[in-house]
């Protein structure tokens, strides 16, 4: 039987409608989104792990960075988990017991998903909080009070904080401020416990943040300690009032000077190879017999200023070089006739300094100059040393200096005198620092100079003295004086050319700058025409 291929008619299906289509349509772009959403939210994810594990790569690469740094100026070390360091001066031979220690931590504080300010450092210190702030040592001389009563309450001024360095990171500036806090509190520890322990005839006074100590009679001394912390409610509470700058910083920074030398003094004596069974010093400090010293040269070499000693001398020499600066300008400016000059020496040092005092007379420079004193200004006393080596050695009263001053100043007029009659011709009789005659003088003694004119007709005699002042007479001829009264006893005419009596000069009236153009004016007048 043949078998042929037949074909079965198939129901063909309808087509789908318009509305159908579009739901299909919709639900496969939806699970193509789907899927594509997916793919995009796995990559966004990989990569915000990245940027996450490469800011935090970032942040602690500039953490080390920024420990590398703070080690190369600060002392660190690990104590467990916490790095700490070291703030004070132990490793520069201080004896201070504060610990002095510093955290070094990590700045979080900041989203680093937003802006980074330009002043962000990924690393922070935070410091004990007794020092915190700025400090520093306030140093003043003052009028001695009767009541002592306030003592310890110092109204402090306050001090500008100082800018940092451009590049400075703001740990170094935090840093630096809290060891300058805790080396201002060595030093006022240090000179608190010298202040008790030294004796002195005035016993000196210890008040909170206080030290007080005698200088001169009517004189202090007031060592302070001014701490001022950020805290904003303690500033609200304790209000600061201005007050005149009277604050010495010379002998503040001499202070700080000193310690620094304890340090090196203390370090040295430590770590310097030394013998073990005798000091380290002089030979003759080992040796025995007649070479070797006795009980009170070692004594000498073994007594060394405290710090409160040595900063109360720089004191005394202060006040004492400013109050004689202060007296000789005052007398400049008082007394036009005759100048006082006065060049202080640029190399002194800190007990002891030097000033040249010239007394002149405008004009007369050249040959008026034979007052020249060298002051040497000490810690409790100025020695004077004249030019003819002569020294006097003053307390340190003021009213003591100024009288001699003035002294010299009168003495001078009549050196003057002296000088311009050999240049003008004329002859001196007679010259004395010192005159008996007259009136006595509250300051100093008068001097007196006589001289006489080339021919000796005419003499001029002058007393000057540093309250009176100058008295000037000039003596005549006989044949020149009309009121002379004749006498019957004295017939020969040799007599006549004798002088006459005094006559006193109106030395107000005379024309001229100072006394020296009047006295050349006068001589000048009296001196004969050739």
């Amino acid at each position: 039987e043949k078998k042929y291929m037949t074909l079965d008619p198939v129901v063909q299906e309808q087509p789908p409608s318009k509305q159908n289509y579009q739901v299909f349509q919709l639900l496969s772009k939806k699970k193509s989104l789907g899927a594509a959403s997916q793919i995009i939210l796995k990559g966004a994810e990989r990569l915000s792990k990245s940027v996450a594990e490469n800011q935090e790569n970032k942040r602690q690469r500039d953490f080390n960075s920024e420990l590398l740094r703070l080690r190369q100026h600060w002392k660190l070390r690990k104590v467990g988990d916490k790095i700490v360091g070291d703030l004070s001066y132990r490793s520069a031979g201080s004896l201070f017991p504060h610990h002095g220690t510093f955290e070094v931590v990590k700045n979080t504080d900041i989203d680093l998903d937003k802006k980074v300010p330009e002043d962000y450092c990924p690393l922070d210190v935070t410091i004990p909080s007794d020092l915190e702030g700025s400090a520093y040592i306030k140093v003043s001389i003052q009028k001695q009070d009767s009541d002592i009563g306030d003592l310890g309450t110092v109204s402090l001024f306050k001090r500008p904080v100082p800018k940092s360095k451009p590049g400075a990171r703001h740990w170094q500036t935090k840093l630096e401020a809290a060891q300058n806090v805790l080396l201002c509190k060595e030093i006022f520890a240090q000179l608190s416990c010298e202040a008790v322990q030294i004796k002195s005839q005035i016993p000196h006074i210890v008040v909170k943040n206080q030290i007080i100590c005698q200088l001169f009679p009517g004189l202090q001394l007031s060592v302070s300690l001014c701490h001022s912390s950020n805290d904003k409610k303690s500033q609200k509470t304790t209000p600061e009032k201005q007050r005149p700058e009277d604050h010495l910083y010379v002998l503040e920074h001499s202070l700080h000077q000193m310690m620094r030398e304890v340090h090196k003094q203390t370090l040295s004596s430590t770590l310097m190879p030394h013998p073990a069974a005798a000091p380290f010093g002089h030979k003759r400090l080992r040796l025995s017999g007649p070479q070797a010293y006795d009980k009170t040269e070692i004594t000498s070499f073994q007594q060394n200023d405290r710090l409160l000693e040595k900063i109360i001398k720089q004191a005394k020499h202060i006040f004492l070089r400013n109050r004689t600066a202060r007296t000789i300008d005052s007398l400049a400016s008082r007394i036009e006739d005759p100048q006082i000059q006065a060049h202080w020496s640029n190399i002194n040092d800190v007990y002891e300094s030097s000033v040249k005092v010239l007394i002149t007379s405008q004009g007369y420079e050249q040959i008026c100059k034979s007052i020249q004193l060298q002051l040497n200004i000490g810690v409790e006393h100025i020695r004077v040393v004249h030019r003819d080596g002569r020294v006097i050695v003053l307390s340190h009263q003021e009213q003591e200096l100024q009288d001699f001053l003035l002294s010299q100043m009168s003495q001078h007029q009549i050196h003057a005198v002296q000088q311009l009659a050999k240049v003008m011709g004329w002859h001196v009789l007679s010259f004395g620092n010192h005159m008996g005659l007259g009136p006595v003088e509250s300051i100093g003694n008068a001097s007196a100079i006589t001289v006489a004119s080339p021919n000796g007709e005419y003499e001029i005699a002058v007393r000057n003295g540093p309250e009176s002042g100058s008295k000037v007479m000039v003596q005549f001829p006989r044949s020149h004086c009309k009121d002379v009264i004749k006498s019957d006893v004295i017939q020969d005419s040799k007599w006549v050319h004798l002088r006459g009596p005094y006559k006193e000069v109106q030395w107000n009236k005379m024309e001229g700058r100072n006394f020296v153009y009047k006295m050349e004016l006068l001589m000048a007048a009296l001196t004969p025409c050739p």
